[in-house]
């Protein structure tokens, strides 16, 4: 089964949450499947963000190759087996004209009784200053709003990330807090920021498209 589409429907089958998909005029973002996983090493290898500044809480791409590679794939097999409707990561590949360019994740812990999730994400540096950042923020809020009913959205960047921050800002979330992490062995600040359901209502875009939820509510604890 090389055909990746192929793969893809097949897995649904048995797990619809590789048959969601989340749509904007500009890109698409669904569940990998592994050759996507290969794919998106490729675009991690080619560089996500400036060597010289670190954007993120943990180094991972500090890592060597082999090493970081290993772990990368690790970690989204292990978002896979450890799913639960109570506690989730769904870690989407992001697509723009054929081609990943990187990750938007949408994470929850005990979300049938709180329905607040947390988003991160990650985009490959030739693909960044297009406004991709934006557009992918735009579809997952849409996803965990109107698909899945939170009630809350949470998000931070490390001091200095200007971009997360204006994105963040762009959808109006509040500070919610700060804390101090060690990167790089540096003392860098976290901002955490929020935003609600009725913040995002008044901003939301009618171009983005959720196919495939219905069969996923109940594994999202929806």
């Amino acid at each position: 089964m090389g055909d990746p589409a192929m793969l893809r429907r097949r897995l649904a089958e048995v797990n619809p949450l590789f048959g969601l998909r989340v749509r904007t005029p500009r890109l698409t973002i669904e569940m990998p499947v592994d050759p996507d996983l290969l794919e998106l090493l490729e675009v991690i290898e080619a560089g996500v963000h400036d060597p010289s500044w670190m954007p993120f809480r943990h180094a991972w791409t500090d890592v060597p190759k082999l090493e970081r590679e290993r772990d990368s794939l690790a970690h989204w097999w292990r978002l896979r087996a450890l799913w639960s409707p109570e506690n989730w990561t769904w870690c989407g590949a992001v697509r723009v004209d054929d081609h990943l360019v990187g990750v938007q994740a949408l994470m929850a812990a005990g979300y049938p009784a709180l329905r607040e999730v947390s988003t991160a994400s990650w985009l490959g540096m030739r693909h960044q200053g297009l406004g991709l950042g934006k557009e992918m923020r735009a579809a997952i809020l849409h996803l965990a709003f109107e698909g899945l009913g939170a009630t809350r959205a949470h998000s931070g960047y490390v001091e200095g990330n200007e971009a997360s921050k204006r994105v963040s800002e762009s959808f109006g979330y509040v500070f919610n807090g700060s804390s101090s992490r060690i990167i790089r062995g540096e003392v860098r600040r976290e901002v955490n920021v929020v935003l609600d359901r009725s913040t995002w209502g008044r901003l939301r875009r009618d171009d983005v498209v959720v196919e495939g939820l219905e069969a996923c509510l109940e594994l999202f604890g929806a």
